[in-house]
This record gives structure tokens, C-alpha cells and sequence, in this order.
């Protein structure tokens, strides 16, 4: 049975009065008041590991009691029971006041967000009461936390991007304004998967921004994003029961994360939905991943002031704190928020805190994978502890930790990661993950593993391992991707290269993009898309008459032959050619006119079946 309970400076029990609340505010608030001199403040709460569930109920609870990282303009997070169960919230600031707000349902029916009418300030304390009501019996709860000090890290322009040869980019005549880099397909064979291939290629020749190629390496779509602006993590996912686009745009500074938005498109490239993270941050490149309640978990990298003194680094220092939410996407309220700051020590990094500067954070923890298991518990993966880490899905507390120091599993022969991404769980229940081994370097390549957990013996066996025939040593990003027919497809991340393997081992397919090109991920799928716009045209007379026309729609994957219909108006056109389709852009010669090249010529994209998918518009021949 419920007891009454307040979580307040670590208690568990209500036991005191509202001058005890009082006296309590007061105290916390002389504690933590914002930093002032030289020191930043504190970003590490008095204990590590602290569950997200309140006292004697089921309520977990963000920000996290006791934590110190919370943004200033967060939501306050109550899942595990309906909102009807929840009243009279109250949010106090030490330094703000009283804060007004809604209490919003989560769209899923086991929780809601109180959201404040006007953000915190850095650096306050926050004191949370309310009432939790269950089967007719009311009971009051309480927490604090502290918000942190955000850490303006400044926008640099982006780096210079290398001129692009003509054999390093597309080009069309029907798409003059599409520059995407070539994809070269180096190694092929009947056994590997169907379906198309899915990168965000930046900091290479040519444009940025997502792109799907066939597996000969033609387009099949491209958009190009503005001058500064980069994608990543192109995938195809499921959301309300459809296929649908998902990536992630916007700008990544030279640390290593993204301050964007995440993007979902439907089959016919229109953007449905742009999400960026909830709390007032924005999204970061490496993690978007919808499920099937309709909630997405994406990642954040929050830089924040932190006094690292206790670690060797600065006292006026800065730390990325890498997090990840879980938002309820119908609407985008954040049912839960984990910080690695209140649940992994700074020690546990291998990066160094002693040159961390309010320009450069100290990127201890480096968050670059969540998958949610099948127990229900979720996988996530850390570049900078070299580890992955098992959380509870109801507590948030950290049930295992594979790899890193003193990881809780003991690791077979060649199952240690260093610097990995992308961990995800297999359904026999073997984790897949992309062993980077570098920077710095400690194995002597790249490599996809495929990893065997006992939980009896906690031991970890190393079952599979792909490496690249070219030994490719990936300094950031990559990832492992396990196919319908048992392959294995990677993405090698910084390396401009993508692979499927069988699941013995066997390469099946190799492709590349230009030098210096990256993509964070690479996958295959099968994928169906019908553009609403019209196919695109562009004509070149020649001698007789003769005009060839060019052909293309991008994005649309249905089109098996093209028409060309000309003739003098537009409305005057008749069949003069057909051909069939021919990669992104299709040539059609039409005959010799002895009176002269045709007046108008427009094209008319045909399925298997001859019937007409789309029309361009009439141009002159």
C-alpha cells in the first residue's frame, strides 16, 4: 500500500510541516545559489545512481531528485499513472518564485508534464510538491533539483568543404541544382539483400543532406540542405502504422554532437514532422529512434559550467552532459530524461578533463546509441567510457555496464570496445555493435561485432566479428545493422565506405563515396516512394531535328519506362519516343523531324504496367 512520502533532501517519509518545507527551501537555496567569482558550480549530485521513482509509489520522476543538470526550461515529468491521478502540483524556485503552468497528459494515459509558464533560472534550486491520488486515497509527494549553468559554446562557421571533381559528383541536365557525391560500387554480388541504400553524406565534395542510392550506386533521392546545415541518420522507421523518413539536420559544431531537429517525412518526401528535443534544446545527431507507443527517444548533448576540480580539470570548467529523452510525439511533451552525470562517475571517462574550457567541455560520457529491449530494459551506448550500459526502465538506475572501467560483465577474447557506437540488441538476444578502436587508436582496425551475453555467468562472448578487406580505422560514428536474410550491413562512419557481409563473414557488397565524405550511419531497406510533384525535364536538339530528352523524378522508385511526347503546343503533343528507365536520369533520343525540332516536349513516367505515374511540365524542344 501507498505511503505518504516526501522526497526531500534524501528524505523518504513525510514527517514534518509546511515551516519544515520552508526551512528546507531556505537551506537548499543558501546551498546552491548561482555560481558567482571565479568557480563554476557544481554538476554532480551528493550520490550517484539515484532512482527516478518516488518513496513507496510507482512515480518516476525528471528532472532527477537531488540532480544538478537540469535545463532551466524544463518540464516536470510524473509517469506511471494517469494524469487524473495527479494534482495540485506546485514548483517553487529558489530565485524565481512561484511558477504557474499546465499539467499536460501524455498521450499514452500514464502520466503527465507540468509545464511551467515561464522558464527557471540557472543555477536555482526547484522545490516540487503535489498530490498523487490512488484508489481514492491521497498522498502527498515532494522533490527538488537544481538547474544548471548553460555553457554558450558559440557557433564557428563550418569547415571549408573540398572542391569536388566531375568524377566525384552528379550530374544531371533535368536537375541542374542536384550535386550529390557519387557513390562507387566496388564489390557486388546476387547474394546480397534487395533494397536501397540510405546515407547523409557531409563534410565531402558536393552538397550535404540526405540521399538514397539502388545498389549500383544510382540516386533514387536526394535533398539538398542550405550552406552550414548537415544531416545524419537517414533510416526508414514506422510511425502510426506507416513506413515513413526519418533524419536528423541542423548544425554540428566542431565537438562532436548536433543542435538540430529531428525530421520525419512520409512516402512522398513530405515532412510531416520536425522535432526538436524537448526542455528547450535542441536535438542532436545521433540517436532518433520512434516505437510503437508513439514516443521517440532521441539524444542531446547539453553542455553545462561544472567545477572540475575534484577531477584533475579546471574549477571554472565546462562538461557535455550527453543525454537522452523520451517524448510523447503526438504531443511533444518529455515523459522521462536521463543524465549520465547522475549515474556515471567523470572518473569512468577516458578522455581528459585537465584542458576542458567553457569553449572546449569536457566530453566525458559522449551518448551515441539507445535501443530498448525486449525485457523492457534500455541498451545505450558511450563513446568516451569506451562501455554500453543496461538501465531499468522503471528506476533509470544502471542494471549492467559491459566494457569501460570496472565494467560489471567479464569480456571474452575480442569482445573489449573502444570508442564504439550503435548497440542494439539482436532477438536471440546478442548485441550487435560498431567497434570504432580509435581515436585514439588501440585496435589495429574498425570492426562490426556481434557479441553473446550470459546473464548467469555474466560473461560476454565475442560470436561475430566483420572487418573491411582494406583495414578502415573509423575515428568517429559507424554502425552495424543486421538484415532480414541474417547479413550484416555497416556503415563505417568516418571512413567514406559502406558493407554487407553474410552472416558468415563473406563480403557481398562494398561501395564508397568520395574522399573525406562522412556519414554518421549507413543502412539498408526496401523502400517504396511516390513524390506528389511532377518528374523533372530538360531537351538538347541535334542535328535533323533530332532532340533528346532528359528524364528524371526524384524519389519516386515505381518507374519502369518513360514516354516523350512532342509536338507544336502544348496541348498538341503526341507519343514520339519511349525508353526505359535508366538510373536517375534517363536519355530518350527521338527521331529525326525533317520540318525541324518539335515545337513541345513533355515526359510521361510509366509503371511496369504502362500506366502513367506523373507528367512533366511542356517545354520548349
Amino acid at each position: 500500500m501507498l505511503r505518504r512520502t516526501l522526497v526531500l533532501l534524501g528524505a523518504a517519509i513525510l514527517t514534518g510541516s509546511i515551516a519544515a518545507l520552508a526551512f528546507g527551501a531556505k537551506r537548499i537555496a543558501a546551498e546552491n545559489a548561482p555560481y558567482k567569482g571565479p568557480s563554476a558550480p557544481q554538476c554532480v549530485p551528493s550520490r550517484l545512481g539515484r532512482t527516478d521513482v518516488l518513496p513507496g509509489t510507482k512515480l518516476a520522476v525528471s528532472p532527477l531528485p537531488d540532480s544538478l543538470d537540469a535545463s532551466y526550461a524544463t518540464q516536470i515529468s510524473l509517469l506511471g499513472y494517469p494524469a487524473s491521478a495527479l494534482s495540485g502540483i506546485s514548483v517553487n524556485g529558489t530565485a524565481s518564485g512561484g511558477h504557474s503552468g499546465r499539467l499536460e497528459a501524455y498521450s499514452q494515459g500514464d502520466g503527465a508534464s507540468f509545464v511551467p509558464s515561464k522558464p527557471f533560472r540557472s543555477g536555482e534550486t526547484v522545490v516540487v510538491h503535489g498530490k498523487l491520488t490512488v484508489a481514492g486515497k491521497r498522498y502527498p509527494f515532494a522533490f527538488y533539483f537544481t538547474t544548471a549553468v548553460r555553457d554558450p559554446i558559440g557557433h564557428p562557421a563550418s569547415s571549408a568543404k573540398p572542391a569536388g571533381r566531375p568524377t566525384e559528383l552528379s550530374a544531371f541536365h533535368s536537375r541542374s541544382d542536384l550535386h550529390a557525391p557519387l557513390v562507387t560500387v566496388t564489390a557486388s554480388s546476387p547474394r546480397q539483400s534487395p533494397g536501397d541504400l540510405f546515407l547523409a553524406p557531409y563534410s565531402g565534395p558536393g552538397q550535404d543532406g540526405p540521399m538514397i542510392v539502388d545498389g549500383a550506386g544510382n540516386l533514387v533521392w536526394f535533398d539538398p540542405l542550405p550552406s552550414g546545415t548537415e544531416s545524419t541518420n537517414l533510416q526508414v522507421q514506422q510511425y502510426e502504422g506507416k513506413p515513413v523518413l526519418s533524419w536528423w539536420q541542423g548544425y554540428i559544431p566542431p565537438q562532436g554532437f548536433g543542435e538540430g531537429e529531428d525530421v520525419i517525412a512520409d512516402s512522398s518526401y513530405r515532412q510531416i514532422l520536425r522535432m526538436r528535443a524537448g526542455n528547450g534544446l535542441p536535438a542532436d545527431l545521433h540517436e532518433f529512434k520512434i516505437t510503437p507507443q508513439n514516443t521517440a527517444l532521441l539524444t542531446v548533448f547539453d553542455p553545462i559550467r561544472c567545477n572540475l576540480s575534484s577531477v584533475g580539470g579546471p574549477s571554472n570548467g565546462a562538461v557535455t552532459d550527453s543525454l537522452f529523452q523520451e517524448i510523447d510525439v503526438r504531443t511533444h511533451l518529455v515523459r522521462r530524461e536521463w543524465h549520465p552525470l547522475d549515474h556515471v562517475a567523470l572518473t569512468q571517462s577516458y578522455a581528459s578533463p585537465a584542458n576542458a574550457k567553457p569553449e572546449w567541455p569536457y566530453d566525458y560520457f559522449h551518448l551515441n546509441s539507445i535501443d530498448p529491449r525486449r525485457d523492457g530494459s534500455i541498451l545505450i551506448s558511450a563513446r568516451n567510457t569506451s562501455a554500453l550500459y543496461e538501465l531499468s526502465p522503471s528506476t533509470g538506475e544502471v542494471i549492467a555496464q559491459i566494457g569501460g572501467k570496472h565494467g560489471s560483465e567479464k569480456l571474452g577474447a575480442g569482445a573489449t570496445t573502444a570508442y564504439q557506437h550503435d548497440a542494439e540488441e539482436l532477438p536471440n538476444g546478442d548485441f550487435t555493435i560498431f567497434d570504432n578502436g580509435a581515436v585514439p587508436k588501440v585496435h589495429p582496425q574498425s570492426r562490426g561485432l556481434i557479441v553473446s551475453v550470459n546473464p548467469n555467468t555474466r560473461t560476454d562472448t565475442l560470436v561475430g566479428e566483420y572487418e573491411h578487406p582494406k583495414p578502415l580505422s573509423a575515428a568517429s560514428q559507424g554502425n552495424l545493422q543486421p538484415l532480414e536474410n541474417g547479413d550484416m550491413f555497416i556503415g563505417w562512419g568516418s571512413e567514406p565506405y559502406f558493407s554487407e557481409y553474410t552472416a558468415t563473414g563473406a563480403l557481398v557488397f562494398d561501395a564508397r563515396m568520395p574522399a573525406k565524405t562522412q556519414s554518421y550511419r549507413a543502412y539498408r531497406f526496401p523502400w517504396t516512394g511516390a513524390p506528389t510533384g511532377a518528374p523533372s525535364i530538360a531537351a538538347a536538339t541535334g542535328a535533323g531535328g533530332a532532340v533528346t530528352v532528359y528524364a528524371s523524378w526524384n524519389g519516386a522508385t515505381g518507374i519502369a519506362s518513360w514516354n516523350v511526347l512532342a509536338g507544336p503546343a502544348p496541348t498538341q503533343l503526341g507519343v514520339v519516343a519511349s525508353a526505359p528507365r535508366s538510373g536517375f536520369e534517363t536519355a530518350i533520343a527521338t527521331p529525326p523531324n525533317p520540318g525541324g525540332a518539335p515545337a513541345y516536349v513533355l515526359v510521361q513516367a510509366l509503371d511496369a504496367a504502362g500506366n502513367v505515374l506523373g507528367t512533366s511540365r511542356a517545354i520548349k524542344g
